[in-house]
């Protein structure tokens, strides 16, 4: 793309609307998402501004007659099924709410251009039980909402990817240096979220651990910083999400169990599942998925890139 605007990712075109529908809420999350800006957006705008300068278009072939990729360019904005309140992933700026920002929100943005050349998105918020519907109808193009695949699922949207693997991981006090991941957890005390997988999956990878567990994650990021527990062990997205909103706490290694996120599309549309995953493929050789995990998830996390998933690596892609 050759378009070389320094604001580009701090400022959504006019064409970006906001669509305030349903509730928010992404299905890793507990709903104790912190709302507000992102502490780190503007140090991450920065950093991708060559991304967004050099993103690759597809070619005109590419966008066959009568599919759906076709009546995205005739319409002149790509629909994504995105949330508002998901730091990191998808935060609205409610200082200008026009700029939503985060790995989902950069990914939709850049597959945006990779149709229309240039990032016109129309966000509609869903709500976890609500996204196979709003794909279902056609109310909106594609889903970014950290949109865990399953077989099941599967039988009603279609799905590209995963584009993105999360998983229980690990965050300690900021100034721990003891502790890099699950393998350091063996005979520390270990906060969990009551009635989430921690509360089986931490035993099973350290039996000599001592469990605490919380009713909610706001209550639990304040015991760890209060030193009630060495360690709290959560879904990998919401930690990332506290950690960049409390300089208090850190992300350490990467998760620990997998969950792959794919890009919800509608059902039995082979071509455009096809378009999306050969983009996705695009992305991931030319170091532009990398680069936008970094700028977000990776701000918040003391540990290197991972690799991006293998497109198709699990039951229901």
């Amino acid at each position: 793309m050759r378009t070389s605007t320094s604001h580009l990712r701090r400022i959504v075109p006019a064409a970006l609307a906001v669509t305030a529908m349903l509730g928010l809420a992404a299905c890793s999350s507990d709903g104790s998402a912190v709302p507000g800006s992102d502490p780190s957006a503007s140090k991450a705008a920065a950093s991708l501004d060559e991304v967004y300068k050099n993103a690759v278009v597809a070619d005109a072939a590419d966008i066959l007659p009568g599919s759906t990729m076709a009546k995205i360019k005739e319409r002149g904005k790509l629909i994504v099924g995105e949330a508002l309140d998901a730091p990191l992933l998808s935060q609205q700026d409610p200082s200008n709410p026009d700029n939503v920002e985060g790995f989902d929100a950069d990914l939709a943005k850049l597959l945006a251009i990779y149709i229309l050349g240039k990032p016109s998105v129309e966000i509609v918020p869903p709500a976890s039980e609500t996204r196979e519907a709003l794909l279902q109808n056609g109310t909106v193009d594609v889903v970014f909402n950290t949109y865990t695949i399953t077989e099941e699922r599967a039988t009603q949207v279609s799905f590209a990817g995963p584009y993105l693997e999360s998983g229980l991981a690990v965050a300690v006090k900021s100034d721990n240096t003891d502790i890099k991941g699950i393998d350091d957890l063996g005979g520390k005390k270990v906060i969990v979220g009551a009635n989430t997988p921690a509360v089986t999956a931490v035993p099973e990878k350290q039996p000599s651990a001592s469990i605490v567990s919380f009713a909610t994650d706001p209550q639990a990021v304040s015991a760890l910083k209060q030193g009630r527990g060495d360690a709290y062990v959560q879904d990998f997205t919401l930690l990332a999400s506290d950690a960049a909103s409390d300089s208090g706490i850190k992300v350490v290694g990467q998760p620990f169990t997998t969950e792959a996120y794919g890009i919800g599309l509608g059902h039995d549309d082979a071509e455009f599942k096809t378009f999306v995953n050969d983009w996705l493929v695009k992305i991931e050789k030319d170091g532009t998925w990398a680069k936008v995990w970094e700028a977000t998830l990776g701000s918040a996390v003391e540990s290197s890139t991972p690799d991006a998933p293998k497109i198709g690596s699990v039951p229901g892609s």
